[in-house]
C-alpha cells in the first residue's frame, strides 16, 4: 500500500474531557490496566492495549460523550469533503504534537475531529 497508512477513515483516537487527569487516570488504570503518557498538566494519552485515546483537562466537563477522532491520510481534502457533505468546521486545522487535526460538527451536532501525521 504505497502512500496509505491503512488507517484512512478510520475511527483511530477517542479523547475524553475530565476536570482531573490524575483521578482519571488513577481510576483507568486501576480497573483496567491502562498505562499512560503525559504531554503536560492538561492532557495525557491512554493505552489500553488496543486503542490508543486521551483525557484532556477541562474545566465544567459537559455529559456527552468522548471526542471521536477519525485518521486521514489526506488532511485537506478530507476538510474539503467534510464541508462539502455539510459539516461545518468548528475548528481549523491546528498543529499538535504528532500531526494536524481539525475538528466538525456533523449535521446532527455531534462534534468529531480527524487527524493525520502527515
Amino acid at each position: 500500500m504505497t502512500g496509505s497508512s491503512g488507517y484512512d477513515k478510520q475511527i483511530n483516537y477517542i479523547e475524553f474531557n475530565v476536570d482531573d487527569i490524575s483521578r482519571t487516570k488513577h481510576f483507568y488504570g486501576a480497573a483496567f490496566g491502562w498505562t499512560f503518557t503525559d504531554y503536560g498538566p492538561d492532557y495525557c494519552e491512554f493505552n489500553d492495549g488496543n486503542l490508543k485515546g486521551g483525557f484532556a483537562r477541562s474545566e465544567g466537563v459537559k455529559a456527552g460523550g468522548p471526542l471521536v477522532i477519525l485518521f486521514a491520510d489526506d488532511l485537506a481534502d478530507t476538510l474539503a469533503r467534510v464541508k462539502m457533505a455539510g459539516g461545518e468546521i468548528v475548528k481549523e486545522i491546528f498543529d499538535f504534537p504528532g500531526g494536524q487535526r481539525f475538528h466538525f460538527r456533523d449535521p446532527e451536532g455531534y462534534e468529531l475531529a480527524v487527524w493525520s501525521d502527515k
